[in-house]
Formats: C-alpha cells, sequence, structure tokens
C-alpha cells in the first residue's frame, strides 16, 4: 500500500482514479484552558517535517520522526481527556470542528478538477463525510491524497467510545495486541483492494499510536516500569527499522510511508518514547516562553494545524508557477536559487501562511469561536 507523497511540477487530466491508501506556557500547570507546551511543540514538528517530506521526498524522514504516528497519539491522549464527557457530545465535537474546514478546501478542490474534466458519480459523497477516501481525477491527486489522514482520524475519533472501554479492561495486553492487526494484514489476509481495505490498513497502522494516547492519558505509562518500557520500546524500533531494511528490495524503497508493518513498529516504539518521558519526567517545555517568536509560531501552528495540512500541498503546487515567474526577473535568476527544492520549500511556507491568514478562520467557525486571522 503505497503512501508516498512527493511535491510534483506538472499534472495533466486523466479519469477518475481512487487514492491508495492561544494560551501561553508561562501559565501555571493544571490550570483551566492552560495547554500542553511538549505537546504543542511536537505537533508543530509534525507539521514541518508533513511539509518537509512532501518536498524534498527523503525516505529517511519518517526514520527520524514519524509525523503521522505522532499526530495519532497526541489526537489519542486529547480524544481520552475529551471522553470524561458524554461520548455522543465528544464525538459531535469533534466532527463539528473537522468538517466544516475540509468542505471549505474541498469547494477548491472539487471544482478544480470539474474544470479539469472531472466527472463524478455517487461517490462524490465522501467529499461531503470522508468514511471513505473520497474520489477525484490524477489532476487533483497531489491535493487530495493526503485525505486518507482525516478519513483515519475519523474513523477513530468514532471509534473511541468502544476503543477505551476495551482498553481500560486491560491496558496493557490491550496495549500489545494492537499491533496484532497490522501483522494479521501484512502475513496471514491481505485487505481488499479497495476504500474498505484501504481503511483497514491505515486504522491497523496507527491502532497502537492511537491507544498509546489512551495509556498516557489514564497512567498507564507512568506506572510502569522504565526498564520494561523502553525495551518494548526499542524492540517495537528495531523491528520495524529491520523489516524496512530487510524488504527494501521488495516495496523498492525503506520509507517507511510505503511499508505500513514497518510503519506500525516503528511509530509505535517512537510514540511510546515521547509518552513515557512526558509521563515519567513531566517534561512541560515551559522554556519556549522564553523565546517569543518561537513560542507565537507553535500557538498558531497548533491554532491552524487542520488548516496548514489541508493547504500545505495546494500551496506547494502553487509554488512552482510562482518560481516560473521568478526566472523573467534577471536579477532574480542570478541572484536566488530557483532550482533549489529549499527554494521550493521556502516558497511554499510563504503560501501556507497566507493560507493560514485568508482560510484559518474556519477552524474558529468550526469551533464556535469568534474568527481571527492569527490564534
Amino acid at each position: 500500500m503505497s503512501r508516498r507523497r512527493q511535491a510534483v511540477t506538472t499534472a495533466e487530466p486523466a479519469p477518475e482514479v481512487r487514492p491508495r491508501g492561544g494560551h501561553r506556557a508561562g501559565r501555571k500547570r493544571g490550570l483551566p484552558g492552560t495547554r500542553d507546551r511538549y505537546f504543542d511543540f511536537l505537533r508543530a514538528v509534525a507539521l514541518v517535517r508533513v511539509v518537509a517530506y512532501h518536498t524534498f521526498g527523503w525516505a529517511w524522514a519518517g526514520l527520524v520522526f514519524p509525523s503521522m504516528g505522532v499526530m495519532f497519539g497526541l489526537a489519542g491522549t486529547l480524544m481520552a481527556k475529551s471522553l470524561e464527557r458524554p461520548a455522543p457530545q465528544v464525538v459531535r465535537s469533534r466532527l463539528r470542528r473537522l468538517l466544516p474546514p475540509f468542505w471549505f478546501w474541498g469547494v477548491f478542490v472539487v471544482l478544480a478538477m470539474l474544470v479539469h474534466g472531472w466527472m463524478p458519480g455517487w461517490e462524490i459523497v465522501y467529499w461531503i463525510v470522508p468514511f471513505g477516501d473520497p474520489p477525484g481525477n490524477a489532476w487533483g491527486e497531489q491535493a487530495w491524497e493526503i485525505l486518507w489522514y482525516l478519513r483515519t482520524y475519523l474513523w477513530f475519533v468514532l471509534l473511541s467510545p468502544l476503543l477505551l472501554r476495551i482498553f481500560r479492561l486491560a491496558p496493557v495486553p490491550v496495549l500489545v495486541l494492537s499491533l496484532a492487526p497490522v501483522l494479521v494484514l501484512n502475513f496471514l489476509q491481505d485487505a481488499p483492494d479497495n476504500r474498505f481495505g484501504s481503511a483497514l490498513w491505515d486504522l491497523a497502522t496507527y491502532l497502537c499510536c492511537w491507544l498509546l494516547g489512551f495509556a498516557h492519558r489514564d497512567g498507564v505509562l507512568r506506572r510502569l516500569r522504565p526498564a520494561a518500557v523502553v525495551v518494548a520500546a526499542l524492540a517495537a524500533l528495531a523491528y520495524g527499522g529491520w523489516f524496512a531494511f530487510a524488504h527494501r528490495a521488495e516495496y523498492g524503497t525503506y520509507d517507511l510511508d510505503e511499508i505500513p508493518l514497518a510503519q506500525a513498529f516503528w511509530s509505535a516504539g517512537f510514540v511510546t518514547l515521547l509518552l513515557y518521558v512526558k509521563a515519567a519526567r513531566g517534561v512541560d517545555f515551559a522554556w519556549l516562553a522564553r523565546f517569543r517568536r518561537l513560542d507565537r509560531t507553535v500557538t498558531i501552528f497548533n491554532g491552524r494545524a487542520v488548516t496548514i495540512y489541508l493547504w500545505h500541498e495546494i500551496a506547494l503546487i502553487l509554488a512552482v508557477p510562482l518560481i516560473d515567474q521568478f526566472w523573467k526577473v534577471p536579477a532574480f535568476e542570478a541572484w536566488l536559487p530557483l532550482e533549489s527544492q529549499w527554494f521550493l520549500f521556502a516558497a511554499g511556507w510563504v503560501l501556507i501562511w497566507l493560507a493560514i491568514v485568508l482560510f484559518g478562520w474556519v477552524e474558529d467557525v468550526a469551533a464556535r469561536k469568534r474568527p481571527r486571522l492569527l490564534p
């Protein structure tokens, strides 16, 4: 199951194809309304890494920082916290926060694909509620292929009330067994080659990370012996890394995004260590308050995480014709590194910040907050 996402420079119309796949750190901890700056920082790093991967296509990026696993782990922690309230209310709240930004973004993508020859069928319903991968054509593939994450997040939200009950019956055994589904799909029974199969693969790949979020919130990790946690995490990392490199010829790469089993184990080990450091050591990253610009950037990234994720591929797409215009200016051609991917990366971030300002307010409306240019 391929998950490779790289920036492309051109796209031609093609028949329909289906996807593969606020606050300040200086406040005292524990007061209502405060945010955990450690988690906020990890989420911001994850978003930067996602944009970098989609710009440069570095196969090693997932080994250095498995962004998707980290984001699912953090989301699991927040979901467990939210489920201290009635489950239907929590699920409605999550859907309300997620779907309006998705719909707003989707209008632009769908209209662009229609203009470029796309003829949708009944499956366009997935552009309303992404229980399955929304359809599209190859012209817009770079934009819509990222939606697997929103689809997987949506399913985890819907399943969380049940998952949390099961987890609390036997936390450690359930946590260990959460890696079984990806082993079954990889070695015993492959998922069907359709939207349902894609959803199964992604749920199986990141289930352990989501449950690790539960484990952190419930204090399970904190109660475990350090040696046991570290050994288990290192074992998962070792197996995930070994599988990726041992099957490099089969998959054509060691990129974790192309190898679900390796992704599942590597992400599980990585997220375990990150959450255990937080649980056992109480790391809070309060030092961010000493660096006002960095602290402010982390705040904006967390307040506009959905906007950044949805719009970053479009920003990278638009950066290409923008840079093409720079070649027409002799001074720019002579003095700017227009051929460098780093310049594309920088131009992409300029456009991402523009999207934050222009479209980020949709997240405020979805959260029933007063719309602001920046959080």
